[in-house]
């Protein structure tokens, strides 16, 4: 029997940590939550104490079981306790530092500063179209503050997205460049989010024990690309972690079959590579102790070869959790190891605690600890051991992370369990040959580009299952979304788990859980497959403005008269497409792109040819051009428009009062349009930021407005005088759950607050739908009441 008591101290140390890493975004001192800890757990501790010297006292304890129950009782909360104290210290530490960084000071006054970071991950390509194609490509870079204005700062997390030389830029480098910098939320895992203005320069390269790898990563890649087909592309994907060569339909492919774990670096990648290291010293009769240090050795150079960043850290922790639980050579060591590593990595990086690669990392060992010995066992009784063992393993590791999955996305591939077991075995394969030639490279050429050519097979196989198993009808479940879903689906696995695997002959229980099972399952699904045709059919008939929900973005909708209006068209065309058939829309007569940012441009695809005329502010090269031409050679006709532009829609009229001749394209050029409506009076301020919202106001006689679409998701970047002068009686935010940017920001609903402007906001109340009446509006929300003025 397995003593779980140490997964209560790791519970309760995640939860901790979960939440005072948030605390600041409450308004809750994090040195709270460490003082409770500390208190209640000296408490406990004399109760203790006082437990066990009452051992000699029968009037304490009367009997022996009494003993037995409240000894381990006590010890396991007083470990509890300390756990979360310690965790507790450490977000509060990292939070002061956070605080005490000068950057704090750069983003309250919204300005620039010169920073010197020190890179934490590989960087990587970011897709955006708001950058210009003739410099370099954009990446996103995660590191550690160095320097402010070249002195010494505290080492906090920040995040930067700019154009970057590939050169040099590698995990461990030290770069410099002039950024504007925000300030994000405290429950966020980088403490800045930095804007560079000036060219990204490399200060300092690598160290030498991360700076070896780079060259066999890139060789390795560059062999890997002289295969043929979708294999080639999941080959250095399988050993190294390295999807770059991934396309956009693959990708898509493997995370609709769930697959997409395959291809990044987690704790079976580490597992095989160990396990591949502990056979070979098997095989030589080593000793059980010099098994693992050789795997251990092994899997420390994995590390560094696929660069340390903090996801493979997880991962490598975590298959330090079960080489743990081979040297124990006893049962339930692993539990016991991985409940030690979940504390330490909290207490290393609290922020852990809210990523969800950390809790895959978690669960997938957990799952493998507790549930891949009792699967194959079940699976034994009707298949041969090893087929059995083959098999139960990925199962086990799917069971146990499709409750995280869920929060990422909710929903359920329903072929993502048989596209795995498929596709699965032939990972380890893929890997250990993969590597082997990533390593021969270098040496042996021909030797090495030959393992490349045995592990294109398995590869190859993998890009097929994700094909055949994306491409079969109904083969994405919904699901409730958020913690409910989570929950629900995780008490769901236990039922199922517990039909399966109890041999116990218990008649009623057994059909009471089958029931509760099918029910858990039937009615969420019936709620949520039914929730589309029930918005369709209660929305409004006759509505004036409609925002719809994009995710991080802008997307709403004007109609008057019959005619329609679209003002952006937010990230994703799917996305936008989705709105546009929820409220019955066609044809769009009017298209108005403020600006060329993708959260504003990037869905232009799902209206091509269904769109008369296009207004737009200054052209941006090729970014407005990949936007433009699909529409125009659709048949709609563009024009470029400033300030004193005028037009009709429908019984509404609308006026251009931004931008002003000459603007440079930008969040500060956005076109902003004053639409007057009858019922109404609403302005659409794009992305305009506090500078041009002040001169905005000061070259327009703006008045008062019933509805403004506030600029540029509710960022901080807000002007006071406009909006007390705009004086509307709703604001209406687009925004994306879990954004990154803290939008809407507190700054930002403090002042629609404070001006009477109540706060509708697409994370809260999904695509929301405005009618004007009798002076105000009437307000209709895909996800019910609640959304309007609801805070963060």
């Amino acid at each position: 029997m397995r003593d779980l008591r140490l997964l209560v101290p790791a519970v309760a140390a995640w939860a901790a940590a979960w939440g005072a890493v948030a605390a600041p975004d409450v308004g809750v001192a994090p040195w709270l939550f460490a003082a409770a800890g500390w208190a209640v757990a000296g408490l406990t501790t004399a109760v203790l104490v006082g437990v066990l010297l009452a051992r000699r006292r029968d009037a304490w304890i009367p009997s022996r079981g009494r003993k037995r129950l409240i000894v381990p009782f006590a010890a396991t909360a007083l470990v509890s306790l300390a756990a979360c104290a310690l965790v507790s210290t450490a977000a509060a530490l990292a939070l002061d530092a956070r605080e005490s960084s000068p950057l704090q000071n750069v983003a309250v006054h919204h300005g620039t500063a010169a920073v010197m970071i020190e890179l934490t991950t590989a960087p990587r390509p970011a897709t955006a179209l708001w950058f210009d194609p003739a410099a370099d490509p954009p990446v996103r870079l995660e590191g550690r503050l160095i320097a402010v204005d070249g002195r010494a700062a505290p080492a906090v997390p920040v995040t930067a997205i700019g154009s970057a030389p590939a050169d040099g830029l590698a995990l461990g480098a030290h770069v410099a460049f002039d950024a504007r910098v925000a300030a994000l939320p405290a429950a966020e895992g980088s403490a800045f989010r930095l804007r560079p203005v000036t060219d990204v320069e490399v200060m300092a390269a690598p160290p030498p024990w991360l700076g070896w790898s780079a060259g066999l990563r890139s060789g390795f890649a560059a062999a890997a690309g002289l295969l043929d087909g979708d294999g080639a592309a999941l080959v250095p994907g399988l050993a190294i972690g390295d999807t770059g060569g991934v396309g956009a339909e693959l990708d898509a492919a493997m995370k609709t079959s769930s697959l997409s774990h395959l291809t990044a670096v987690s704790g079976a990648n580490c597992a095989i590579v160990t396990a591949a290291a502990f056979a070979l010293a098997a095989a030589l009769g080593l000793t059980r102790w010099i098994r693992v240090g050789i795997a251990l050795f092994a899997l420390i150079g994995f590390v560094v070869l696929v660069t340390p960043e903090s996801s493979v850290v997880r991962a490598g922790a975590m298959a330090v959790v079960v080489l743990a639980s081979i040297a124990s050579g006893r049962q339930g060591g692993g539990i016991a190891a991985l409940a030690l590593a979940v504390v330490t990595l909290l207490t290393i990086d609290p922020w852990f605690a809210r990523d969800y690669g950390f809790a895959l990392s978690v669960c997938a060992t957990a799952g493998l600890l507790l549930l891949a010995a009792p699967l194959t066992g079940a699976l034994a009784r009707v298949m041969p051991v090893p087929i059995a063992a083959f098999l139960g393993v990925p199962l086990a590791a799917q069971l146990a992370c499709q409750p995280v999955l869920v929060l990422l996305d909710p929903g359920l591939a329903l072929y993502g369990v048989p596209a795995n077991l498929l596709a699965a075995p032939a990972a380890p394969l893929g890997t250990v040959v993969g590597l082997v030639g990533c390593l021969l490279l270098p040496v042996l050429p021909s030797v090495g580009f030959a393992c490349l050519q045995l592990a294109w097979l398995p590869a190859s196989w993998i890009a097929l299952v994700a094909h055949g198993a994306s491409a079969m009808p109904l083969g994405r479940l919904p699901w409730l979304p958020g913690a409910p879903g989570a929950v629900l689906l995780a008490a769901c696995t236990a039922v199922a788990l517990w039909l399966a695997l109890s041999r116990r002959r218990r008649p009623r229980l057994r059909t009471s859980a089958w029931a509760a099972l099918i029910l858990a399952v039937a009615i969420p699904f019936g709620m949520l497959v039914g929730a589309p045709a029930v918005s369709f059919v209660t929305k409004p008939g006759e509505w004036d403005v409609a925002a719809c929900d994009i995710g991080q973005g802008d997307a709403v909708l004007v109609r008057s008269a019959g005619e329609t209006a679209l003002i952006d068209t937010g990230p994703e065309p799917a996305a936008l497409q989705r709105c546009l058939s929820l409220l019955g829309i066609d044809r769009i007569d009017l298209l108005v792109v403020t600006h060329w940012d993708a959260d504003h441009a990037g869905g232009a695809e799902a209206v091509v040819g269904r769109v008369g005329t296009v207004i737009h502010g200054p052209l941006d090269g090729e970014r407005s051009s990949r936007v433009l031409d699909p529409l125009t050679s659709g048949g709609a006709t563009a024009i470029e428009v400033v300030a004193g532009h005028r037009g009709a829609l429908g019984d509404a009229r609308w006026r251009v009062v931004w931008p002003k001749p000459g603007a440079l394209p930008g969040n500060d050029a956005s076109v902003v349009l004053d639409v007057d409506a009858p019922g109404y009076r609403g302005v659409f301020l794009g992305d305009l930021g506090e500078g041009a919202q002040s001169r905005l106001l000061s070259s327009v006689d703006l008045g008062a407005f019933d509805l403004v679409k506030v600029a540029h998701h509710g960022s901080a970047d807000q002007s006071e005088s406009l909006y007390d002068e705009l004086g509307a009686t709703v604001g209406l935010i687009g925004v994306g759950a879990d954004n990154g940017y803290g939008h809407p920001t507190e700054r930002l609903l403090d002042l629609l607050a404070d001006v009477g402007t109540a706060v509708v906001r697409t994370d809260r109340t999904g695509t929301a739908v405005l009618t004007a009446n009798d002076g105000g509006f009437e307000l209709w929300t895909e996800r019910g009441a609640g959304g309007v003025g609801a805070r963060p």
